[in-house]
C-alpha cells in the first residue's frame, strides 16, 4: 500500500513537471518570436508611425490562420508576421486599408474577418440573437400572464369555497 502512494506520488510529481516545463517553454517561445521581430517593422515604427496605426487597425480585423482565435494583431505566430509585413508593404505601395481587406477576403474567403460584414446570409449572425431574445422575452410574458391568471383563479375559487362556508 505504501509503495502504491509512493509510485502515484512520484507520477503525479512527474506531471506536474512536465506540465510546468511545457507551460514555460510556450512562454518562452512566445518572448522569443517577440523578440525576434524583424528589426524592419521596429525601424517602420520610427519611420512612419500613421501607417503603423493602419498596420494594426488592419491587422486587429484580420482572423490569424493559424491561431484561428486571435486577430492577426494580437498573434504571435509566424504567418501572423509574415501577415503583418505584407499588409505594411500593400500600404505602402499604396493601395488603401480597403483594398488591402479585399485582398485577404479574396484569398482566404470572408473567413479571415473577425467581423462579419452584414450582408446576405451574414444577416442571421447579426438578426438571430436579436430574434432570440424578442422571443425569448415574449415567452416569459405570456408564461408570467398566465401564471397570473391562474394564482387569480385559485384565490377566487378559494374565495368562493371559504363564503359558503
Amino acid at each position: 500500500m505504501r509503495q502504491q502512494r509512493r509510485h502515484i506520488w512520484m507520477v503525479l510529481i512527474g506531471l506536474f513537471g512536465v506540465l510546468t516545463h511545457a507551460g514555460l517553454a510556450k512562454s518562452v517561445q512566445g518572448s522569443v518570436q517577440e523578440a525576434n521581430e524583424p528589426a524592419s517593422t521596429v525601424q517602420a515604427v520610427v519611420e512612419d508611425p500613421e501607417l503603423e496605426a493602419q498596420v494594426k487597425e488592419l491587422a486587429a480585423k484580420l482572423r490569424c490562420p493559424t491561431c484561428r482565435a486571435l486577430s492577426v494583431q494580437d498573434s504571435p505566430s509566424g504567418m501572423a508576421q509574415e501577415m503583418r509585413v505584407l499588409i505594411r508593404e500593400q500600404l505602402k505601395s499604396g493601395m488603401t486599408p480597403e483594398e488591402v481587406e479585399a485582398y485577404y477576403v479574396e484569398r482566404y474567403g470572408e473567413w479571415i474577418l473577425l467581423k462579419p460584414t452584414a450582408q446576405g446570409f451574414n444577416w442571421t449572425v447579426w438578426l438571430l440573437p436579436i430574434l432570440m431574445l424578442t422571443g425569448g422575452l415574449f415567452f416569459v410574458f405570456l408564461t408570467a400572464r398566465r401564471w397570473v391568471q391562474q394564482g387569480q383563479a385559485r384565490a377566487e375559487a378559494t374565495e368562493g369555497e371559504e363564503s359558503e362556508l
